[in-house]
């Protein structure tokens, strides 16, 4: 063993406090490979910022007879042809019969209504009591009158039911309309997120066919209510946000240098000072997150964190650059340009969303800044509509967090995943010779707010998979799914004593999807495994996908207010609760 000298020793310290070579793994990590911590494949730096579509197989094309160059041109065409085809299948579920119930059911007491008032004068007006009634009479009547009434949500979303009641009539079909366009190009947004997330087109259509077949998304898309009009905006945000991380990171792989056999190398000077510039598919995200919240308040909580897991996306994407101090150069160079891009964009979106209301005087509270309780105050130097805006989301705020009414259909959100309490939007229980009915007990009709059993049994492993490639595997596609739950189901923890519903619960079904497509996805098996394996799990994963699919159908009467024996209706009430 060779004696220490004070050279040995100055030459040790050096080392220990000499620079690290640049991409190298922060100290807390290596610390952490101690108790099993996998680290980081060192792969080529534009690969990890970029990861490229596996070059797909041309095999299931050569089994129908296609010829090398014709199964290429498919498999292009499968990554728009494949979500296509599946938003066509959900198009057909949704719009087939769209008009039944020929009724006013549940909620549609409000927003179709509010939607063709707007129609009218720009602001809700009011209805006669029997106004339901003689909507759907014969021949129907339209009672509504300019007084203002009181409504507790943003416009946005009415005014899509509107075009709806534009295009088609103030009738079932025409306040539907909106609703099922949007569940259906949800169920596109959701094929070609999938892709994009998971680099694989079949898992990308699978997630988007499990969205199409979801009794929850299903119902929601058949009824003119709002929650399915902000589901739609934040997958459409959602998927933005994907697109932009892909393009930023490709322009930093652009700027990075190029080794000896074209590596691309980690530079710090890159990775700490380079700006990222402009960004318009951010701004898209942060318009789609403002048409959110102008629909509904909710959207606020996604607003918060799909800003935030951006600003993180970007944080990563500079250190996996070559950065030093990855943290210090997001916050000084992305925080406020994400700011803007994201939350300045979405407030003034909703602001816009209350044109109609404030071009108008006819609306409520819009002219109580004129008042003598309005002409009080510190603020009176703002704008009156401005003024008289902000008193009325005061109320409205008011209204949501002291609405403590009982509910018969209310349910607590930890029993929201394993579907404890659906609604129901509509009963009758026709008599035979009633209604379609031929069954000599009589028949029942329901509308169930309920999501597919199966799907959302399967869908609570999924949350625990994809919580462990986030947490232990480091997979930011599982914290990207994570996020999208969290953000739409853990805010109503904060509301146990707030009337709530499972039907709010549809602004994350299409993560839930995601997250069931990666579990599948696991259990096919990676690629580079062998055929026996995959051949194996892929036989697990179409039983249970199988199963989701006749568990659609099983319930399906119950989703479309289909005329059925009342032994038939008492077998699918599986819960007490479900009654």
């Amino acid at each position: 063993m060779g004696r220490v000298t004070s050279d040995t020793t100055a030459t040790d310290a050096a080392a220990q406090h000499a620079p690290e070579p640049p991409g190298a793994p922060p100290v807390w990590q290596r610390r952490l490979r101690r108790f099993g911590l996998p680290a980081r494949p060192r792969t080529d730096v534009r690969a990890r910022l970029v990861p490229a579509f596996p070059e797909p197989s041309g095999r299931l094309w050569a089994v129908f007879g296609a010829g090398p160059d014709a199964a290429a041109r498919l498999t292009r065409w499968s990554a728009w042809a494949g979500p296509l085809l599946v938003a066509l299948f959900a198009g057909v579920l949704r719009f087939w019969n769209l008009g039944s119930p020929r009724k006013v059911i549940f909620d549609e007491t409000y927003y179709p209504k509010d939607a063709w008032s707007l129609l009218q004068y720009g602001y809700e007006g009011t209805w006669a009591k029997n106004a339901n009634d003689a909507l759907v009479g014969h021949p129907p009547q339209l009672l509504l009158s300019p007084e203002h009434s009181y409504v507790v949500h943003p416009p946005m979303g009415k005014w899509l039911i509107a075009v709806g009641e534009g295009l088609f009539g103030m009738n079932p079909f025409g306040w539907r309309f909106m609703v099922a366009l949007l569940g259906t190009l949800s169920v596109l947004l959701v094929c070609r997120i999938g892709r994009r997330l998971m680099r694989s087109t079949a898992l990308g259509c699978l997630a988007g066919a499990l969205l199409a077949v979801d009794g929850l998304h299903f119902v929601m898309s058949r009824t003119a209510l709002l929650d399915l009009i902000v589901m739609f905006w934040v997958v459409a945000a959602f998927g933005c946000l994907l697109v932009d991380r892909d393009r930023t990171r490709a322009r930093l792989a652009g700027t990075l240098p190029v080794g000896p056999g074209g590596v691309t190398l980690p530079d710090e000077g890159v990775g700490d000072r380079l700006r990222l510039g402009w960004r318009p598919w951010r701004i898209a995200a942060g318009l789609c997150l403002g048409l959110a919240t102008a629909t509904k308040w909710n959207g606020l909580y996604y607003l918060a964190a799909f800003a935030l897991m951006a600003v993180l996306w970007d944080v990563a994407a500079r250190r996996t650059a070559g950065a030093r101090r990855p943290f210090r150069s997001a916050l000084r160079r992305d925080a406020l340009p994400a700011f803007g891009a994201t939350v300045v964009v979405a407030l003034a979106t909703y602001l816009a969303s209350w044109s109609g209301w404030i071009a108008t005087k006819g609306g409520y509270y819009r002219d109580w800044a004129t008042s003598p309780e309005g002409r009080t105050g510190h603020w009176t130097w703002l704008p009156d509509w401005l003024r008289s805006l902000w008193h009325y989301q005061t109320e409205v705020y008011s209204f949501h967090t002291g609405l403590t009414t009982p509910h018969a259909y209310q349910s607590n959100p930890w029993s929201w995943l394993v579907l404890g309490r659906p609604v129901s939007y509509f009963y009758e229980d026709p008599k035979v010779g009633q209604d379609g009915c031929t069954a000599a007990e009589g028949c029942a009709r329901e509308v169930l707010a309920l999501g597919t059993p199966l799907l959302w049994w399967a869908a609570c492993f999924a949350l625990l998979y994809v919580l462990y490639r986030w947490l232990f595997k480091r997979d930011w596609r599982a914290g990207a799914i994570v996020c999208g739950v969290a953000a739409g189901y853990l805010p109503w923890f904060l509301y146990q004593e707030r009337t709530i519903f499972l039907f709010y619960a549809v602004v994350f079904v299409p993560f839930l999807c995601l997250a069931l497509a990666m579990m599948l996805g696991a259990i096919i098996g990676p690629p580079g495994s062998t055929e026996r394996r995959r051949t194996i799990g892929a036989v697990g994963a179409g039983v249970l996908v199988l199963l989701i699919a006749w568990n659609f159908i099983y319930f399906y009467p119950l989703y479309t207010g289909m005329p059925i024996p009342k032994s038939a209706w008492h077998h699918r009430m599986w819960f007490d609760t479900w009654v």
